[in-house]
């Protein structure tokens, strides 16, 4: 739901209505906190919900016990989330890596001293996630009240609770579009659970999608910028400008897709071994190496969602994602690993299509858009929600 405020304070910062988005990061806010609180029953209820869907017992207490231990960063979620898009639609990228990169060092020190000197095993590393996330939090409040940010934050308003319909709207599609990425990987681990060998099944999966994660995080900042430059174009008013971020960063993403593919086919069983020292589960994980390739690859034309989240077109990218992911990925992956039987490889193989389905989709709408006419709306947006210096409550 985050992404909202990614949309409206790019195209508001584009729009030089500076003071617009620190209203907007505080309705994004009120609308995070509101849904965070309203999911704290499924981590209360995590272990009998797991049970009722069928869940090994031993995986579904782990889980329930891990869930409970997710609850506090939850919560940070709705802040760092929102900070974190709020100061790059303004460009002040340096504080958001610098805050991550010290929020990365603390979590690897609290986790080598709860886990492995106090052995508090992982309830040390959940706590040390915690702690490190909150840590950095803080500092984003710290730069943000403190003054770095003089012409968009004027300060808590009551401004923040007016016209709150329509960021609902925005934050609500925007929440179903990630969602429905997020759930497909979650939905696939969870199928994986339902194997003859569940444990080894879940293992080698998670390898494969870590792995994933891991190459789409380098790529992750190059979909910020395509996301960043197309809300502040759009914000400006300037589709040829739009559309020129848009080819730059599609040829850089096929660039770097096709390094790391290579790289996944070349080191495929080495890389599983940073993850586990079972030879099982490096097998299981390994033998998905050309499909996790492919993978890796496709997973660089995620910038299309970015460009969609750039000019306000999150519910369409949602609709794409149903019917990509859930009509034909789960189901080609369940057909595949559990009555063709290949197991783990058919759920890849089924994620994969699922995928590549939702990039065609994405490129041939992105080809198709008028940006003009996405100009013309942003103008439009922008405008009915502007409110005048004078006009804020505070």
């Amino acid at each position: 739901m985050s992404s909202a405020t990614e949309t409206l304070c790019g195209q508001a910062f584009g729009a030089r209505q500076y003071h617009m988005m620190g209203i907007y990061l505080q309705r994004s806010w009120i609308v995070d906190f509101i849904t965070a609180t309203i999911m704290i029953p499924i981590f209360l209820f995590t272990t009998p919900l797991l049970k009722l869907l069928g869940e090994q017992a031993d995986i579904a207490v782990v889980a329930g016990e891990i869930s409970l231990w997710c609850i506090p960063y939850l919560y940070t979620f709705v802040f760092s989330l929102t900070i974190q898009m709020y100061l790059q639609a303004q460009l002040k990228n340096l504080i958001v890596g610098w805050l991550s990169a010290t929020s990365f060092v603390l979590h690897l020190v609290m986790s080598w001293i709860l886990v492995y000197k106090l052995e508090w095993g992982v309830a040390g590393a959940l706590l040390a996630m915690n702690v490190s996330s909150w840590m950095s939090v803080i500092g984003m409040f710290v730069y943000i009240w403190g003054g770095w940010c003089p012409d968009t934050w004027k300060g808590f308003t009551f401004a923040a609770f007016s016209d709150m319909w329509p960021v609902v709207k925005l934050s609500i599609s925007s929440g179903v579009m990630v969602c429905l990425e997020l759930w497909y990987n979650s939905i696939l681990v969870l199928l994986a659970g339902y194997m003859e060998n569940a444990t080894v099944a879940i293992s080698a999966f998670s390898i494969c999608l870590n792995i994933c994660a891991w190459e789409f995080m380098i790529c992750l900042g190059f979909l910020a910028a395509a996301c960043v430059r197309v809300s502040n174009e759009l914000g400006k008013g300037n589709a040829k400008a739009a559309k020129f971020a848009i080819k730059v960063i599609l040829s850089t993403s096929i660039a770097i897709g096709v390094i790391f593919w290579i790289l996944c086919l070349v080191f495929g069983r080495k890389i599983s071994y940073l993850f586990t020292d079972d030879e099982e589960v490096a097998d299981a994980a390994s033998n998905t190496k050309t499909l996790k390739g492919c993978l890796v690859g496709l997973l660089e034309l995620e910038f299309f969602s970015c460009v969609a989240v750039g000019a306000g077109l999150q519910g369409t990218v949602a609709v794409v994602n149903i019917c990509c992911y859930y009509v034909i990925g789960i189901p080609l992956g369940c057909v595949l690993a559990y009555v063709a039987h290949l197991e783990v490889k058919g759920l890849w193989i089924g994620m994969l299509c699922g995928v590549l389905a939702q990039s065609i989709v994405l490129l041939y709408i992105t080809w198709k858009t008028d940006w003009e006419r996405q100009v013309n709306k942003a103008s439009e947006r922008l405008n009915k929600w502007f409110l005048k210096p004078s006009d804020e409550l505070n």
